[in-house]
This record gives C-alpha cells, sequence and structure tokens, in this order.
C-alpha cells in the first residue's frame, strides 16, 4: 500500500512548511534601522542544499533556486520511509 492510500485522507490539512535560507547575527542598532525595502545580505546562494521542515519534521531535502526575480526551493530527495 502506498503512503498516500494510508494518509490521503488528511490531504486538506494545513501544515506549516519551514525552509531556513540562512542566520544572521545583528546588533540591535542594525535591526532598529531596518525600514520596508532594507535587503539584508547572507552568506547562502543558488545551488546550496537545506532542509525542507515540516509540521515540525525533517520531510525532505532542497536546494536553492532562483525564477525570474525571487527564490525558490526545488525538491531533490524525500526523507520518507516506506
Amino acid at each position: 500500500m502506498k503512503i498516500i492510500d494510508e494518509i490521503g485522507h488528511f490531504s486538506d490539512l494545513p501544515l506549516d512548511v519551514l525552509v531556513e535560507l540562512d542566520r544572521k547575527v545583528m546588533a540591535v542598532r542594525d535591526i532598529l534601522a531596518l525600514d520596508k525595502g532594507h535587503v539584508i545580505k547572507m552568506n547562502r546562494s543558488a545551488g546550496e542544499n537545506l532542509d525542507l521542515i515540516v509540521g515540525g519534521a525533517l520531510l525532505a531535502f532542497g536546494e536553492i533556486v532562483i525564477i525570474e526575480s525571487s527564490m525558490g526551493v526545488r525538491i531533490t530527495d524525500f526523507n520518507i520511509e516506506e
């Protein structure tokens, strides 16, 4: 039996999806100086690997992609044992 058959009745249940691209330590003065449209430079770039957390559990692995002027995540593998 496929996993989708086992959990299909949960298919409309909303879950939080967390993709952490990077972390940065900033001084309070720098945070207070932020304004709408401000850009915070990070050290990650397109092609780097990251984890996809769904409902607090590691679900998949992905990589950062740039699509036109937006950043996205391409799923490269799932962390599901059948």
